[in-house]
């Protein structure tokens, strides 16, 4: 995944204009695509706009709460499922 690009639309969702936190979003950006794919075994693909979209949706989320112990939003968790549906679908091991 394009980490820059992830964080420059987090930069858009979330109206930051400067480049000051940009080390903090980096960070973010790379533990949410690591989390993804070392911890929840899924295929990201940099083409597909769905994955685009959740990784950023995803890290703008873990951004803005990132001193809450809420657990992750249901539209997060429904769309978090529907990925592991369609990368690990097509697997015989699912």
């Amino acid at each position: 995944m394009n980490i820059e690009l992830i964080v420059q639309l987090v930069k858009e969702r979330l109206g930051i204009k400067t480049n000051i936190r940009d080390m903090y979003l980096i960070a973010i950006a790379r533990g949410v695509v690591a989390e993804l794919e070392d911890e929840k075994g899924l295929t990201l693909d940099s083409a597909s706009p769905n994955h685009l979209i959740f990784v950023v949706d995803y890290a703008s989320w873990r951004y803005q709460n990132k001193d809450s112990d809420k657990g992750m939003p249901r539209d997060l968790q429904f769309r978090l499922h529907n990925l592991y549906i369609n990368t690990r679908g097509d697997s015989n091991d699912v």
